[in-house]
């Protein structure tokens, strides 16, 4: 899936929440000051489950495609503090992607 091996992390400090590539803050291509939070399903999980996917991937279209379902089976269960590799990344997608469809 990925192409480039990257390191994703986040934090809640006390200046807020702190979300990071490979050490550096993440600035998401398409994100206009865009509020990233995780642990919850809602708007700004969904955000940053979208821009991780979109960084990842490489491809908005499919970022957009799976990012809810992303957004629920990882970013809602992320601890205060978390990290994620690209191999994290491609192995949750297969794992979504085993799911049956909702319907």
């Amino acid at each position: 899936m990925g192409g480039t091996k990257r390191v994703y992390s986040g934090d809640r400090t006390i200046d807020g929440v702190v979300v990071q590539v490979d050490g550096m803050k993440f600035r998401a291509s398409e994100a206009q000051d865009r509020s990233f939070e995780w642990g919850y399903e809602g708007a700004s999980p969904l955000e940053l489950s979208r821009a991780l996917l979109i960084d990842h991937l490489g491809d908005m279209r499919q970022a957009e495609i799976l990012a809810t379902s992303f957004m629920r089976e990882v970013v809602a269960n992320f601890a205060n503090e978390w990290q994620m590799t690209s191999e994290d990344i491609d192995f949750a997608l297969k794992v979504i992607s085993a799911q049956p469809a909702a319907g």
